[in-house]
């Protein structure tokens, strides 16, 4: 049995600041908007699909209590539909698109909606106080490190300078940029509306058309000894190699946080054709892994996995999103891949527009097969890194 996709939505990024247009939208509203767009623009009856798989990294608060199940309820979605949230760090949202394909070709499932949404304004990354990062003996024993440090950790050891890294952010913002005003996402990309049916956002706000490199080379670095105090002996003890750490990411060559959803429809071919839907593409194969936690190398390890099970070459993929989680980890991916420029993302990432975190795995799913049409090229290939070395892949093929 094959998984096929037959849509893809995502909302626009708000940012994830005091003054981001999202602060005070409940994210279950923005969700709930897409679940009712999914059916508009598909014909769609909802009471087809079986289940629903959201990915979600912050489960307390607003997004507590079973989110994806949460907001199908409030959309009036059939009480039938169950629905589950999971939570793989900077992969949760897709883990989710791939728990979905699985379940469709496994059986279990004919339609699944799967995806994900954060609103990291309204419930804070680390605000659920995961004793990862907040239990001293836990987080020693575990060789927890900030995200940001093991991306200069990573940056150091692949001699990876600072104008090298303000450079592929200053290339991100610039692509993302150029592909609004090309309308490259306008597929895929519905604006958001009020309680009175106004739209109040319809572009990723984080992107900055003034960016320049005169302004990232001004920015200090976001990541300094204070970050590392207490585990110098751990990482010298994994990394003898290392003689110092350069402390070379900063607001501009990082993630910004943001706040959004994303929706992949995922069925198998009978239903598809039941139902008068066209696939789009077929997911080929996935994988996820995990490597050392002090890296973020999660996500090319998948990346390599998920070639590996599908029998595949990196010349047989056309295009790549890889998550933007921070500069080092896209530029080491793309050395050691020996990739083009313009085959990874050509559109522009989470640097540029903001890592909606749990959301974002599907959102890059969006960019890639709405890419993969504009080009008229075969086949994609998503990767994520996230905390504690993990990271999941997938590679997707158009019908």
């Amino acid at each position: 049995m094959e998984a096929y996709i037959y849509d893809t939505i995502r909302t626009p990024r708000g940012a994830a600041k005091k003054n981001g247009s999202l602060l005070e939208v409940n994210p279950i509203h923005y969700v709930s908007q897409l679940f009712h767009a999914l059916e508009s623009r598909n014909e769609l009856r909802l009471s087809e699909v079986s289940d629903i798989v959201l990915g979600c990294v912050t489960q307390v608060r607003d997004q507590g209590s079973n989110i994806a199940k949460v907001a199908a309820l409030f959309a009036g979605l059939p009480n039938t539909i169950p629905g589950m949230t999971v939570n793989r760090y900077c992969a949760s949202g897709l883990d989710a698109v791939l728990i979905a394909a699985a379940k469709v070709k496994g059986e279990m499932d004919e339609l699944v909606i799967a995806g994900g949404v954060e609103s990291s304004s309204r419930v804070p990354m680390f605000s659920d106080e995961g004793s990862w990062f907040s239990a001293p003996e836990v987080m020693d024993k575990t060789n927890y490190v900030h995200m940001g440090v093991s991306a200069d950790i990573m940056a150091s050891l692949s001699g990876f300078t600072r104008e090298e890294l303000d450079q592929y952010a200053y290339e991100s913002h610039e692509r993302a940029e150029n592909a609004y005003q090309q309308g490259y996402f306008n597929r895929s990309l519905l604006p958001i509306y009020d309680q009175q049916h106004q739209e109040f956002l319809e572009k990723d706000e984080l992107v900055r058309p003034d960016i320049s490199m005169e302004k990232l080379t001004a920015l200090k670095p976001s990541f300094s000894e204070k970050h590392i105090s207490g585990m110098e002996s751990r990482i010298k003890l994994q990394f003898p190699q290392l003689k110092e750490i350069s402390h070379v990411h900063h607001a501009g060559n990082s993630p910004s946080l943001a706040d959004g959803a994303s929706l992949i429809l995922i069925g198998s071919e009978e239903k598809g054709k039941k139902l008068g839907l066209t696939p789009r593409a077929r997911i080929v194969a996935s994988a996820s892994v995990a490597d050392d936690p002090f890296l973020l190398g999660g996500g090319q390890k998948a990346a390599e996995e998920v070639l590996k099970k599908s029998g595949l070459t990196i010349g047989d993929i056309d295009l790549f999103e890889f998550n933007e989680a921070f500069a080092a980890t896209v530029l080491k991916f793309q050395r050691d891949f020996g990739l083009d420029r313009d085959q990874l993302n050509p559109n522009g990432g989470v640097i540029a527009m903001g890592h909606a975190l749990g959301a974002t795995g599907g959102m890059l799913i969006c960019t890639l097969l709405d890419e993969l049409e504009r080009r008229n090229q075969k086949r994609g290939l998503v990767a994520i890194s996230g905390g504690a070395g993990v990271g999941t892949a997938l590679i997707i093929e158009r019908v």
